[in-house]
């Protein structure tokens, strides 16, 4: 159902500037933030090709703790459609979350409380679709801040049919600058990082050959890619 582009980009190893930690008990977890995983649903699926419903949203529990703040627990059942570009075909994923919202007013702790578990909700139920939605975090036996990364510098400005994502940007590709490339962004184009060098990668791309090459970008036939090595800066 997905496109190869996507498929290559959802089976990418997470980019550890992505990751977030917080501690629970004496315990440190990794996660990524909902407006993160959000972006990335946008960024590979795109915008009109998703969806959310929530199948169900309830209270759980009530309390107040020691500081007389009152704490409120909610359970969220979220659906997630995602489309093809065609809207042909779909699949859905369906997964918990849970939220525990902690204020001195009651409406502002079922606020939080609701919201974090929808968001919790979302994130779990993406995470099915693989490494970009955070699924990798659930391996105890990676060492995530280790993980190599492949990500694109800089999507194209308006709706791309190739669905590219982009993760964080790195020192490797801010010596290389959006500016250098806008002719290729202008055409739909992307610039990603693999390695030591950039590539690009896009709709039709071998009718925009002139244009690629004129930004230093080279043909390799054994990978059949327009790969361009990253070039270093040194520190002022």
């Amino acid at each position: 159902m997905f496109t190869d582009k996507q498929n290559q980009v959802l089976a990418y190893e997470l980019d550890s500037s992505r990751i977030k930690s917080r501690s629970k008990g004496n315990v440190s977890l990794s996660y990524l933030e909902g407006f993160d995983v959000i972006e990335t649903a946008n960024k590979i699926f795109g915008y009109g090709n998703w969806s959310y419903n929530i199948s169900t949203l309830e209270q759980v529990s009530q309390e107040q703790n020691h500081n007389q703040n009152n704490v409120v627990c909610y359970k969220a059942v979220i659906q997630i459609r995602v489309y093809d570009l065609q809207h042909s075909k779909n699949v859905t994923r369906e997964d918990v979350g849970f939220g525990i919202g902690i204020a001195k007013t009651l409406a502002d702790a079922h606020e939080g409380g609701a919201k974090e578990a929808v968001t919790d909700a979302i994130k779990r139920t993406l995470r099915s679709f693989g490494n970009q939605f955070g699924n990798s975090l659930y391996d105890k036996s990676r060492q995530h801040q280790n993980q190599p990364t492949q990500q694109y510098s800089q999507p194209p400005s308006q709706q791309i049919p190739q669905q590219q994502y982009q993760q964080q940007p790195t020192q490797q590709v801010q010596n290389n600058t959006p500016q250098d490339y806008a002719s290729l962004y202008n055409l739909g184009l992307t610039i990603m990082e693999q390695g030591q060098n950039l590539v690009v990668v896009g709709d039709d791309i071998f009718s925009k050959k002139d244009s690629i090459k004129a930004c230093g970008f080279r043909w390799d036939a054994q990978t059949k890619m327009w790969f361009k090595p990253i070039e270093h800066k040194q520190a002022a």
